[in-house]
C-alpha cells in the first residue's frame, strides 16, 4: 500500500523545523503526534542576531515544512529563507497578519514590530496560520489539526482573559513597563501600559548614554519602582538604569526576568507559549503593584519565577 493511501495515524510524522520556540510550540500543539518539530532557537537565544548553522541548514533542507516568523525578526536569516522557499515548503507565519494590526516604529520606517506573540489575541491568528500550513502539508489529517487548534485557541483565549483581568489591577500611575528592548509594545497596546525599551525593536540597535539618562529621569519623575530584565538580552543597561536612579535618590529594583524573544527552559511550563505569557503577565502585574496569584493563572508557575 503506498504511503499516501495509509490513514494519517499510520504515516510517519511530518518533519517540521521552526525558527523560534514560540512557533515550534504552536506546531506541536496543533500537530500532536502527526508532527516532529525541531526548534532552531532555544531558551535564551536572541532571534535578531541568530545566524543559521550548518546543522540548521541541513535540518531545514530535509524538513517537510519550515516555519519562520518573518517581519524581520530573524534578520540575519532573511536571505537564506527567501532562497530556501524556492526549493522547500516554507511559511513565514507572522507575515499573514493584517498590516493594520501591526505596529510600526519611528526608527524603522519600512519595518513592522515583529513581537506579535506578546498579545495572545494576535498570536491566535498566527496559530491559525500554522494550522493551515499543516493542513496544506497533510490534508488527510485536517480534522486532527483542526480539533487540536481549536483546543489550543481556547487555552490562549483563557490566558488572554486572565491577562486582561490581572493587569487591570495595576494602579494607573504605575502602568509603565521598562525593559531592555522594545519587545513589549503589543503587550502595552493590549493591556494599557506605556512601554519603554532602552534599545529599539531589534537588539542589534545600540543604547546611547543619552537614552539611559533620559530613562533615568523618567523613572525618578514618575516614581517607577521596578524595571525588568529579559532572558535573551544582557542586563548591563538595566543595571545602569538602576544605578542612575539610585544616584538621584530614587530606589528602583529588578521586577523580574521576562521572556521576550525566547521562552523558558525546555520541559517546563514556562517553556511553552502559555507558560511564557503567564509568567510575564503575572510578574509584571505583581512587580508594579497589581494583584495576581504568585504562581500564575493555573498555580503552576515555577516558585519565584
Amino acid at each position: 500500500m503506498p504511503l499516501s493511501a495509509l490513514p494519517a495515524s499510520a504515516q510517519q510524522p511530518l518533519s517540521i523545523v521552526a525558527t523560534t520556540g514560540m512557533i515550534a510550540d504552536a506546531a506541536r500543539q496543533v500537530g500532536g503526534d502527526q508532527v516532529e518539530v525541531k526548534a532552531l532557537m532555544g531558551p535564551g537565544v536572541d532571534p535578531h542576531a541568530y545566524r543559521q548553522t550548518r546543522t540548521d541548514i541541513l535540518a531545514m533542507t530535509k524538513a517537510d515544512l519550515v516555519l519562520w516568523h518573518g517581519l524581520y525578526l530573524e534578520a540575519q536569516m532573511e536571505d537564506f529563507m527567501h532562497d530556501l522557499e524556492k526549493r522547500r515548503d516554507v511559511v513565514a507565519v507572522a507575515e499573514s497578519l493584517p498590516k493594520d494590526l501591526l505596529l510600526t516604529h519611528d526608527i524603522y520606517q519600512d519595518k513592522y514590530d515583529p513581537h506579535v506573540w506578546m498579545d495572545p489575541d494576535l498570536w491566535s491568528k498566527v496559530v491559525v496560520t500554522v494550522r493551515d500550513a499543516l493542513i496544506a502539508e497533510r490534508p488527510e489529517a485536517k480534522e486532527v489539526f483542526t480539533q487540536n487548534a481549536e483546543a489550543h485557541l481556547k487555552e490562549i483565549a483563557d490566558l488572554s482573559a486572565y491577562a486582561k483581568k490581572v493587569t487591570a489591577s495595576v494602579p494607573e500611575g504605575s502602568r509603565m513597563l521598562v525593559t531592555a528592548h522594545d519587545a513589549f509594545n503589543y503587550f502595552g497596546r493590549a493591556y494599557g501600559f506605556e512601554v519603554l525599551g532602552i534599545q529599539g525593536i531589534s537588539t542589534q540597535s545600540e543604547a546611547g548614554l543619552n537614552r539611559i539618562s533620559e530613562l533615568v529621569d523618567i523613572l525618578v519623575d514618575r516614581k517607577i519602582r521596578a524595571v525588568f530584565v529579559e532572558s535573551s538580552v544582557s542586563d548591563r543597561n538595566m543595571r545602569a538604569l538602576i544605578e542612575g536612579a539610585g544616584s538621584k535618590g530614587h530606589k528602583v529594583v529588578i521586577g523580574g526576568q521576562l521572556y521576550s524573544d525566547a521562552m523558558g527552559p525546555d520541559g517546563t511550563y514556562e517553556g511553552t507559549y502559555l507558560g511564557m505569557i503567564d509568567h510575564n503577565v503575572t510578574g509584571i502585574t505583581r512587580a508594579l503593584g497589581g494583584d495576581a496569584p504568585e504562581r500564575g493563572r493555573l498555580g503552576i508557575l515555577s516558585a519565584g519565577s
